[in-house]
């Protein structure tokens, strides 16, 4: 694999080999990734549904999503051979996962699984209960559960965050945690279909990319290359520009959209910059969000993958000839310009158009701000009366010119008013710190029940507030709207059933969904007296399936939920457990009506019609 993507651009791999960075370098050496290592997990036709590198909300998909075919509990097997060296069980997120540790140093994932091979499964329920715990996060010894290749580990499911059935499938560097790219490593996934280019944007550098207006060009393929049509020259007034591409990638024989692998941007034939999806750490995939046009997406418009990185963006998959691989047009010369695009298997897709700085452009407009500049790189701090946000160094991808504040009155149960910052279509890295002063007088016991709220449109996001002096303080990951309420109200917890002792002998299970008004933080069941494991993946339903570690017999059961502020609601009840069969249903037995002889064949008499006359 890597022998022929090297024979596709060797131009640009002499010019990397000067001007890149080691860590790119590295990426790019034989045996990062050795084909036929590896088995494909499941005993299916080999499909996926996603890759590594497709964009999501908020980060770059970092694995395969392999097809299932809308099916769960199909058996999943090990990769290679190696031992099971994580386990980890958690509400969303990948859900019930495994992590196999293999020889080679490299590590594969598994996740949104459901029940675990039979060892396994006994060992994580022993660890639960003794962590008194159904979310677990278990790093294991590597003589515990050695596997070898095509051993079985667990069933498929639907577990965490899956939104459907099927096997999420990650290759990492057991050392530094980097996902690399399960498509170099030669699995038997047939493709020859190229990236699919579709427009094209534009953007002025030398202001913020989050307060301009966007220019989009739609593409076309003639004879074999993408141009903009009836567009001889695209003219722009900005001296100081760079680009975006709407692109999607697809696999031969599936309509999936997935992520484009690669992508290079030149200007006269010499390349100014581009990226390259071979690894993704989960400490660099939020920067997806400034690889991104974030507004035009947040907006409802589709992903336009910027071509060269921001001032902000600290990950690594972009590489350019200058520091920001913005592109400076110091003449009004007609300049030649070539995108190339590539899948992981080296299929290839070409723009090619003309550029031109025109100092009479249209949008030759300079633009000045009398607001405050908030910068990328910096600790930014905005200041009004009652309110404060501060930007930590690692917020900002782009500059902001001007910050929308306003504040509004506040309800009954607010302390605050409603402080509205900007709206979160400018994205942030880096958890943001709002500061409110209560406006109205809290004492006593409420000093510890308060929240800090950020809401916007449909979207709600609550923390627990601490004291710093006189104000609130809490850290949220978007800009919004901002408001402090105290909450003296417990959560509520439904009832297990009814009577002094429920008779739960028909049932299969328990279902608590306990509720509050601004969110829940423990819940803990106990059956005489000790903890029993209640299960909690993907909604807030808590279920317990009976088993062993409630016998027949007549039993108590405590529950106990906190909310955020330490809120608390108690109750129990006093059940019992029998063996229980249905009722069987009587059958209904039909009379036959014996005909009379001669009768047999004789057709039943019509009925008379009734005529109901109009009046």
């Amino acid at each position: 694999m890597k022998t022929k993507l090297l024979h596709l651009f060797p131009s640009l791999i002499l010019l990397l080999a000067v001007l890149l960075t080691p860590a790119f370098l590295t990426a790019q050496t034989p045996g990062k990734y050795p084909r036929g290592y590896f088995r494909w997990p499941l005993n299916l036709n080999p499909e996926i549904v996603a890759n590594l590198g497709e964009l999501r909300p908020n980060h770059w998909h970092m694995g395969l999503d392999i097809r299932t075919n809308q099916k769960e509990n199909i058996p999943v097997y090990a990769a290679a051979g190696g031992y099971i060296a994580k386990v980890r069980i958690e509400r969303s997120g990948f859900g019930r996962c495994i992590w196999i540790n293999h020889p080679n140093g490299l590590t594969t994932l598994y996740a949104h699984l459901n029940n675990f091979n039979p060892a396994l499964e006994a060992y994580i329920t022993d660890q639960q209960y003794q962590r008194e715990s159904w979310a677990v996060d278990l790093e294991l010894p590597a003589d515990k559960f050695p596997v070898t290749k095509g051993q079985f580990i667990a069933y498929s499911g639907n577990t965490g965050g899956s939104q459907g059935p099927h096997v999420h499938f990650e290759i990492r560097n057991t050392a530094t945690d980097e996902c690399l790219n399960p498509l170099l490593f030669g699995f038997p996934l047939q493709d020859n279909v190229p990236p699919s280019l579709l427009k094209l944007s534009m953007y002025n550098r030398t202001g913020s990319i989050y307060e301009q207006a966007l220019r989009t060009f739609p593409l076309r393929k003639i004879e074999g290359s993408y141009i903009i049509p009836k567009m001889p020259v695209v003219k722009t007034g900005w001296q100081k520009i760079s680009f975006g591409l709407q692109a999607i990638d697809r696999i031969k024989g599936s309509a999936n959209e997935d992520g484009i692998y690669a992508a290079d941007f030149y200007l006269d034939d010499q390349m100014i910059s581009g990226f390259r999806l071979d690894s993704i750490s989960y400490q660099e995939t939020g920067y997806m969000n400034a690889h991104i046009d974030y507004k035009y997406r947040f907006n409802g418009g589709p992903y336009f993958q910027h071509l060269s990185k921001l001032p902000g963006d600290q990950g690594g998959v972009y590489y350019s000839t200058s520091a920001d691989g913005a592109i400076q047009l110091m003449d009004t010369n007609i300049h030649e310009v070539k995108v190339q695009v590539w899948d992981a298997y080296g299929n290839q897709s070409e723009l090619l158009f003309k550029l031109q700085f025109t100092p009479d452009a249209a949008q030759h407009t300079p633009v000045t701000y009398t607001s405050p500049l908030f910068v990328p790189n910096q600790r930014n701090v905005l200041k009004r009366e009652g309110f404060e946000v501060e930007l930590p160094e690692t917020v900002l991808y782009d500059s902001l010119h001007s910050f929308h504040y306003r504040n509004n009155s506040f309800p009954e149960n607010a302390v605050s008013a409603l402080h509205q910052l900007n709206d979160p279509s400018v994205p942030v890295h880096d958890e943001l710190i709002v500061r409110i002063k209560p406006d109205r007088a809290i004492g006593g016991d409420a000093m510890n029940k308060l929240v800090i709220q950020r809401s916007y449109r449909n979207s709600t996001q609550i923390k627990k507030a601490a004291w710093s002096g006189e104000w609130l303080t809490a850290a949220f990951g978007d800009f919004g709207n901002f408001q402090a309420f105290v909450d003296q109200e417990p959560p509520v917890l439904n009832d297990l059933g009814r009577g002094d002792t429920v008779d739960l002998s028909p049932a299969s299970r328990i279902v608590f969904q306990p509720r509050d008004n601004f969110g829940m933080r423990t819940f803990r069941a106990e059956l005489d007296g000790k903890w029993l494991r209640f299960t909690n993946d993907k909604s807030r339903a808590h279920i317990y399936v009976f088993d062993d570690r409630c016998p027949y017999g007549v039993h108590e059961l405590k529950v106990t939920v906190e909310d955020l502020v330490g809120n608390v609601t108690t109750k129990s009840w006093w059940f019992k457990k029998y063996p229980y069969t249905p009722p069987k249903k009587k059958a209904t037995i039909k009379k036959k009506t014996r005909s009379k002889p001669g009768n047999a064949s004789r057709k039943p008499a019509p009925k008379k019609k009734t005529t109901v006359k109009k009046r």
